[in-house]
């Protein structure tokens, strides 16, 4: 073969194998287009795997669900005591060190700036999960089909006795409050109108627990924190103890109702299962058996009273999950209204602490039955109540704490009043 010859064998050669490694490359590049465009329209649509992570915010140790999904995140990691070997809340760009202004939420920032590994994204605490109407908390499979037809899932409308705005001013510097619409309307006018009128209402979410689209979470985020640091600017944060302080932990609760409302999303609000007692509830708990042993009606008085100034969150069902630290108040002031009537009551006969939420808890059922109209044991519950030598102003306190009106009270109070039960 000629050298001419091999040169242009040698040439086609050269050519053909550009033209394959171009051929390869737009290959491999319309591959891998067609691959991330197919993985975002399925992870759009819901066909594929759609990753969930749900952070449990927490300042002590717990039982970390099995489940995978389920990430423990220590809040307040920076100024912690102790070190439970969780993932902390103090790295990258975080608010660890304001956690005892902005409590879960310092966990929340950390999810929003520093956390990008999954699809879906959540928060719930150590003692309170999501659960369906059955109180069985949801699986990743369950949330993934929750998400397909929901924009996010979040706890029940709490239902409160009064409006917001007068429920915060109870417990809380209202100005702090009002302070937070300025700034809504300063920073998000298009938010002003449905914060005013839903402030005046008597419905929240509760718990900061919510679970959505890491992008409608990050976007969620953005603007409660724009709206928070701006207030931090703006008000005194001197309080008079840790509770307190806390205070955008618990404005948020409301601002996630005001950003869903406005936002018009289709929210899937669940039950929440809560696991354990608190701390503080079983303290007031032992505290008030010590002063029932010795009758201590006065002291038992005083000191509820200051737990409530402290931490007037401790009769709310989250917190009292046993609705023992209820008794425990209607006890000190059914014994006090007593003592001052006939300088007797009803703690002469039982002192000891079981003994006392059990006798309670059988009084309010039978002044509930009998709201409910069911009469069928009738003489059955009288007797008992004569047996026990209930005081008129014992039934009373009863009625009042569970009748809705003044006609179901007199309805009752006809019905189990001390001469018809003689």
């Amino acid at each position: 073969m000629s050298v001419k010859k091999n040169a242009q064998i040698c040439k086609v050669c050269t050519k053909y194998r550009r033209f394959l490694k171009v051929y390869f490359a737009l290959y491999l590049f319309i591959y891998l287009i067609s691959v991330y465009a197919l993985y975002r329209l399925t992870i759009e649509k819901g066909i594929l795997f759609m990753a969930v992570k749900i952070f449990a915010m927490t300042h002590k140790e717990f039982d970390v669900p099995k489940d995978a999904m389920y990430i423990p995140l220590h809040v307040g990691h920076k100024q912690a005591k102790l070190d439970f070997g969780y993932r902390g809340d103090d790295t990258g760009d975080n608010i660890s060190h304001l956690n005892c202004y902005y409590a879960e939420l310092s966990g929340v920032y950390w999810v929003w700036k520093n956390y990008h590994d999954a699809e879906y994204v959540g928060i719930c605490h150590y003692r309170r999960f999501l659960t369906n109407e059955d109180g069985y908390v949801f699986t990743e499979k369950q949330y993934e089909e929750i998400l397909q037809e929901y924009d996010i899932i979040t706890t029940k409308q709490l239902e409160l006795p009064n409006s917001y705005h007068y429920g915060f001013g109870a417990h809380h510097k209202v100005e702090t409050l009002d302070e937070t619409g300025r700034i809504i309307h300063e920073k998000y006018p298009e938010y002003y109108e449905a914060f005013v009128d839903l402030v005046h209402k008597n419905k929240t979410y509760f718990g900061n627990i919510m679970v959505a689209k890491k992008q409608l979470f990050d976007e969620y985020a953005s603007w409660l924190f724009d709206i928070f640091f701006e207030l931090q600017n703006r008000i005194d944060l001197t309080f008079e103890d840790d509770y307190h302080k806390r205070v955008f932990g618990f404005i948020s609760e409301f601002l996630l109702y005001v950003w869903v409302t406005v936002k018009q999303l289709k929210a899937c609000e669940c039950r929440v299962a809560i696991i354990g007692e608190k701390m503080e509830t079983r303290e007031i708990k032992d505290r008030m058996a010590e002063y029932f042993a010795v009758k201590d009606i006065e002291g038992a008085k005083s000191y509820f009273a200051q737990c409530l100034k402290i931490r007037p969150d401790v009769l709310m069902e989250a917190s009292d999950i046993t609705g023992e630290c209820k008794l425990c108040l209607q006890a000190v002031s059914t014994a006090n209204l007593e003592m001052e009537s006939k300088g007797t009551c009803f703690l002469d006969e039982r002192r000891e602490y079981q003994k006392v939420i059990c006798f309670l808890r059988k009084l309010n059922g039978i002044v509930q039955k009998v709201i409910r109209k069911e009469m069928a044991q009738i003489e059955e519950d009288r007797a008992w109540l004569a047996k026990e030598k209930v005081s008129d102003i014992a039934l009373l306190a009863a009625i009042r704490i569970h009748a809705s009106s003044e006609e179901d009270g007199n309805y009752v109070w006809e019905r189990l009043n001390v001469m018809q039960r003689k």
